[in-house]
């Protein structure tokens, strides 16, 4: 019961998470750019791209979550219905 809690409360929000799941996408390749621009000139911008790597993985994790949550909480409920009909 805490699990299907828990999916319904993730997937309540389908837009705020494609929003986070692309701000993270977005966080994730400008990290990458100061990563490899830090690799071939000034080494000091990788310590901002490597800083700023988690917070993306963060944001683009929990979108994405938010996003799987949304899709099955409604195979959870297509399932209820389904045996609600049946017996």
């Amino acid at each position: 019961m805490k699990f299907k809690n828990t999916m319904y409360r993730l997937g309540s929000t389908p837009k705020l998470s494609l929003r986070r799941f692309f701000i993270g996408i977005v966080l994730f390749a400008i990290s990458a750019g100061l990563i490899i621009f830090g690799y071939l000139h000034l080494a000091l911008l990788q310590l901002p791209g490597l800083i700023l790597l988690p917070i993306a993985l963060y944001f683009a994790i929990y979108g994405y979550l938010g996003i799987f949550a949304n899709r099955f909480s409604q195979i959870l409920k297509d399932r209820e219905k389904l045996n609600q009909d049946l017996f």
